[in-house]
């Protein structure tokens, strides 16, 4: 998609949409303000003061993200008058941001806000829990995870973690990086140096590039200096922050490592076990409008962001099919390779594959034909 285009479409739309968020959200992005007059929730008097804490493996600074976790924590507060309290802290200031999952599993905290993704160090399995590349897009990992008994197979395999999972937020599909130069082709694969890690690394590894494991706020400096070719984050709104575009004008799409990447709130059971039902219940609430609020949030910011990305000369483009495809082959190549040696993996993607071409196959028919159709309206 060119730049003209983009903006001709987006911009009328950005325009009054921006207006209107202004209004519906203001400072509360992460909580939508309660109807003038409305009486607050009755609270059952004999429920008991309950304290945790939250450690999120995302910064302040990633409002969409982190905000999720607050909104949690302010809507139990209403909920429940303040009895059920949870505080919040970003990454680093309890433990750092990719060890929310062993401080909630060891009780060092009650609960974290993280990317079960981040973990596949300990088992590729983790990785089911938020995306795996080609794998399925946000409403259709809804679907698996709270219809199509996703959410069991998970359980199973995060008790052997001591913790219990619910949805709290995903960002729709992510971009597929920053680049100082284009990449067209498969023969522009090899040598690539790129900042990216987990599966999706893998997959680019054997396609050639050299996957680099760089933190955030390192990536712009290795841009600048061509010590990365190229480095993935999230989206535009979230891009936009760290200035990539300064440094690495192309920027490409899909993001096809992170089709719909679910992020989840991780509670250490024994903790869960002691709540009161009541406070369990106000929890899958909170934990629920949490999880559609983000959503929301990106799929609000992100066209504002990408048109004045695009104002400011980024040029976005997107993978060759070639690529894709090649790609695509890479990753079931992978998988049937951890399948055979990994029966967690095994268990979970045969359960997976199956319900992913099943909402392919549905999403072919009136969602893509509606999709293609808008698209092609100028």
């Amino acid at each position: 998609m060119e730049r003209r285009s983009f903006l001709k479409k987006a911009g009328a739309g950005i325009a009054v949409g921006a207006a209107a968020g202004m209004a519906a959200c203001g400072k509360s992005e992460q909580a939508a303000a309660p109807t003038a007059g409305a009486a607050a929730p009755a609270v059952h008097t004999g429920l008991p003061a309950v304290q945790w804490r939250m450690t999120s493996s995302f910064p302040k600074s990633i409002d969409t993200l982190y905000g999720s976790s607050e909104l949690l924590a302010n809507r139990l507060r209403e909920i429940t008058g303040g009895k059920f309290d949870i505080r919040v802290f970003p990454a680093g200031e309890i433990v750092p941001g990719l060890q929310a999952l062993d401080a909630v599993q060891q009780g060092t905290v009650e609960m974290c806000h993280s990317c079960s993704y981040y973990y596949v160090g300990k088992d590729k399995a983790f990785a089911f829990g938020t995306a795996v590349p080609f794998g399925m897009n946000a409403r259709q990992m809804d679907a698996w995870i709270i219809g199509g008994g996703g959410q069991a197979l998970l359980d199973e395999f995060y008790s052997n973690y001591n913790v219990y999972s619910f949805l709290g937020g995903n960002t729709g599909v992510q971009m597929g990086g920053w680049y100082r130069k284009e990449i067209n082709r498969l023969e522009d694969i090899p040598g690539l140096k790129i900042r990216i890690a987990g599966i999706g690394g893998e997959i680019l590894a054997r396609m050639g590039a050299i996957p680099q494991q760089i933190a955030g706020t390192d990536i712009y400096p290795s841009l600048e200096k061509g010590t990365i070719d190229a480095a993935e984050w999230v989206a535009p709104y979230d891009d936009e922050k760290l200035g990539f575009y300064k440094v690495a004008p192309y920027y490409y799409s899909p993001g096809f490592w992170e089709p719909g990447p679910v992020v989840h709130f991780y509670v250490n059971k024994s903790e869960w076990d002691k709540l009161p039902a009541e406070y369990q219940a106000a929890f899958r609430a909170a934990s629920r409008e949490a999880h559609i609020q983000m959503t929301a949030m990106y799929d609000h910011k992100n066209p504002q962001a990408l048109a004045r990305l695009l104002s400011q000369g980024v040029k976005l483009r997107s993978f060759s099919p070639e690529i894709m495809k090649k790609a695509y082959d890479v990753s079931r190549e992978l998988y049937n390779e951890e399948a055979a040696r990994n029966p967690a993996w095994a268990k979970i993607y045969a359960e997976f594959e199956k319900y992913r071409k099943s909402q392919n196959a549905w999403f072919g028919v009136a969602e893509a034909d509606f999709d293609r159709f808008m698209q092609s309206v100028r």
